[in-house]
């Protein structure tokens, strides 16, 4: 990773070193296996040289990061072209991560090798997808060079679950953090990868999917917000779930080109994480005319439309578009008691300041991670109840309803005796308005 304090070299390239998989890894970084340098990627990069306008861009994102400067930053993150290119990320993300040298409380156990921690549970599935990454980048890269990179991919997923055991994996998570290797490396990928994962996506990695799930129940109002006509179209294919894929993963899982996915991460890793919804309400909307071509009840057209990222996509013009949306409309001036409902240990929450949140610790993540879980438990357990009572409810109504009305017809008769009045006379025509009562109930049950 670039040092901050020494970035002359940036503004040509003709200075560039190539020599960056020789530097030594840290002691506190997770020990990889010793056969495994392969520096990080280098496809972001053009063949021609930057422009002056992008030179000083570039002067300016490395004084944001060494001022720390964070809202300048995010501003040159969301700007056209983003962070320019992966020399400058390497310095940049980190920053936006928040990552810093570990202090002397966490040092012992940082400096332990992972190897050593037990293994997680979901390794074996880890596996699998490992097997199955850099389907679409890096391109024109040999089968042994692969290799090497998917080992060190399965390493600094493996150290993080291990260090992190209360993390649960996902399918597609190795997607997320396959971008993070190969722009940053396998030196400072594992501490960027720990804090992306307790503090930014922490909601897709709890026990269950409810976490994920909160995060679909805000578009809907995202994309009234948007654009009212298309969502009343779409209104009928709600819950929209066809967002899963893509924004679980970071969109790492659907967009091919490597410049565009590192491009976008300059976006989402400089946002807070309810901005991915944002982003996606733009997307569906770029596609109105496809969209509004279809009935409205033509659910699975529609679904599988939604579903699928348009391609080319303009990354540009939608970033800055989810940028202007957000700002008009943030989550709690929207139409809708959602972000109400959302729980403050949500990551949607958590990471509404930058600033606060590059403060957060991995500690921090774990306690809000423990207590989110807690809630979400606590909220199933009382969903499972409501619903044993409803089944018992409408089990046990008829009986009970019959029951009580028979007691009701037997206390007045006995209470119409004891003043005296005719029980014959007094109590068949209860009885008949028990048994109209008893067919009502009948056919309304």
């Amino acid at each position: 990773m670039a040092r901050i304090a020494d970035h002359s070299h940036l503004d040509t390239r003709a200075n560039r070193s190539d020599n960056r998989d020789e530097c030594p890894r840290a002691e506190v970084e997770p020990k990889l296996l010793d056969d495994i340098d392969v520096p990080p990627l280098e496809q972001s990069w053009r063949d021609t040289p930057l422009s002056e306008a992008e030179k000083a861009k570039v002067q300016a994102i490395l004084e944001a990061c060494r001022d720390h400067d964070l809202l300048a930053l995010r501003n040159l993150a969301v700007s056209l072209g983003g962070l320019i290119e992966d020399e400058v990320r390497r310095t940049a993300w980190p920053v936006l991560l928040g990552v810093k040298k570990q202090t002397t409380e966490t040092d012992s156990e940082a400096a332990q090798s992972w190897q050593d921690f037990p293994p997680h549970r979901e390794e074996g599935q880890v596996d699998l997808d490992v097997n199955r990454s850099f389907v679409y980048y890096p391109v024109a890269e040999s089968d042994a060079r692969l290799d090497l990179r998917k080992a060190e991919l399965s390493c600094i997923i493996k150290a993080t679950l291990r260090r992190h055991p209360i993390l649960c994996y996902f399918q597609g998570y190795h997607d997320i953090v396959q971008v993070l290797l190969l722009v940053l490396g396998a030196n400072a990928a594992p501490a960027a990868a720990a804090r992306l994962s307790l503090l930014r996506i922490r909601d897709f990695m709890l026990p269950t999917m409810s976490g994920a799930l909160a995060h679909l129940q805000l578009l809907p109002a995202i994309l009234r917000a948007a654009d009212t006509e298309l969502y009343e179209h779409l209104s009928q294919t709600a819950p929209f779930y066809f967002a899963l894929p893509a924004t679980l993963t970071l969109y790492a899982h659907d967009i091919q080109e490597y410049g565009d996915i590192a491009r976008l991460f300059d976006f989402l890793l400089a946002s807070e994480a309810v901005v991915s919804m944002y982003l996606y309400a733009v997307i569906v909307v770029s596609r109105k005319k496809e969209l509004l071509e279809l009935e409205a009840d033509e659910h699975d057209m529609l679904h599988s439309i939604l579903s699928k990222l348009p391609k080319p996509l303009d990354l540009d013009l939608l970033i800055g578009r989810a940028a202007k949306l957000f700002e008009d409309h943030p989550p709690a001036r929207l139409r809708s008691w959602t972000w109400y409902s959302i729980s403050s240990n949500s990551v949607l929450k958590t990471t509404s300041n930058l600033t606060k949140l590059a403060s957060q610790t991995l500690l921090h993540g774990e306690r809000c991670f423990k207590r989110h879980a807690a809630e979400i438990q606590a909220y199933d357990t009382r969903k499972k109840n409501i619903a044993r009572a409803n089944v018992l409810l409408r089990r046990y109504r008829r009986p009970a309803i019959a029951t009580i009305t028979t007691l009701v017809v037997a206390v007045l008769a006995l209470y119409l005796r004891r003043e005296g009045a005719s029980v014959d006379v007094l109590t068949r025509p209860l009885l008949m308005l028990r048994a109209k009562a008893w067919t009502y109930l009948r056919v309304v049950i």
